[in-house]
């Protein structure tokens, strides 16, 4: 699960390797890091290959916009390495809830949490103003917040 969120990002299966060798590392170095409170530890966990996965993209010095598939390509888009991305986001209840979201919510979130778009590289290639770009965000990551602390 955690090379298939790294290999979304990353889109190179060595790169992703790579990255998911270092994810590996900082959980074992962090793992007193980790509070039950906050989450599950498999949310953690996928947190950690996410970050690592976009921060090795940026690193890289890569154009994102040449890197990356457009808006509503991540929309589209479902095979993660021979998986349904419904499948990986499903072990942690997060893509029905985000499916439950209005389209716009969910191409947003899609975009930022998948592919590591910045919420300026969302407004470009979206072509929407980047004030209704946080307006969105900020409201499906209150619909989330009020789902997950039920």
């Amino acid at each position: 699960m955690l090379f298939g969120i790294i290999n979304k990002v990353v889109n190179d299966d060595q790169t992703s390797q790579d990255v998911l060798q270092d994810v590996f590392v900082k959980i074992w170095n962090n793992i007193s890091r980790y509070d039950a409170s906050k989450g599950r530890m498999y949310t953690w966990m996928l947190n950690i290959a996410r970050n690592a996965a976009i921060d090795k993209l940026r690193s890289k010095g890569e154009i994102m916009k040449n890197k990356i598939q457009s808006g509503q390509d991540i929309v589209d888009s479902s095979v993660v390495k021979g998986m349904k991305t419904e499948m990986v986001t499903d072990t942690i209840g997060l893509k029905q809830v985000v499916d439950g979201l209005k389209p716009e919510y969910q191409t947003i979130v899609n975009m930022a949490y998948f592919k590591g778009y910045t919420l300026d590289e969302i407004s470009k290639t979206l072509e929407i103003p980047l004030g209704t770009v946080k307006t969105r965000m900020r409201s499906a990551m209150q619909l989330l917040r009020e789902h997950f602390s039920k």
